[in-house]
């Protein structure tokens, strides 16, 4: 039972990792899309800043698609940005809720082992009763 919330802040701290590296991945084919596919970005790091403006769908505007094959790759860009932007996002929240999930399942089973030992305390006191019940009871001559 304890290795049940280590094993789940594993998967959760590894879901983060690999949503971060898919989000670079994307940028970084973005951004090499975008260098290689429209004539007026000249370097690679213009080509990487319009991939995250674009996959952030913030536009500042001070790069820009400028054919139709770049605008129809931004549209896949933000798509893909959105989509993977959402995971990490999620990931993040994850963690910060993680803790109080932990919490709450740990009082939760604290709660549970307090009431099966009420229950104990019970049947071995309704078992006393019922034996002291039978032992003084005469024999019944049917």
């Amino acid at each position: 039972m304890r290795s049940h919330p280590r094993r789940f802040s594993r998967i959760i701290h590894q879901g983060l990792i690999y949503s971060l590296l898919l989000a670079v991945a994307i940028l970084g084919l973005g951004g090499v899309g975008f260098w290689v596919i429209d004539p007026h970005i000249h370097t690679l790091s213009d080509g990487l800043w319009l991939a995250f403006t674009t996959a952030a769908t913030v536009g500042f505007g001070d790069v820009v698609p400028s054919t139709h094959a770049s605008r129809a790759f931004s549209v896949i860009v933000v798509l893909l940005g959105l989509a993977v932007l959402s995971l990490v996002t999620a990931s993040l929240s994850a963690i910060f809720v993680e803790k109080e999930v932990e919490d709450e399942e740990r009082q939760i089973e604290k709660d549970l082992m307090r009431e099966i030992h009420h229950l104990r305390h019970e049947v071995a006191e309704l078992r006393r009763d019922i034996q002291a019940l039978s032992s003084s009871d005469p024999p019944s001559a049917h």
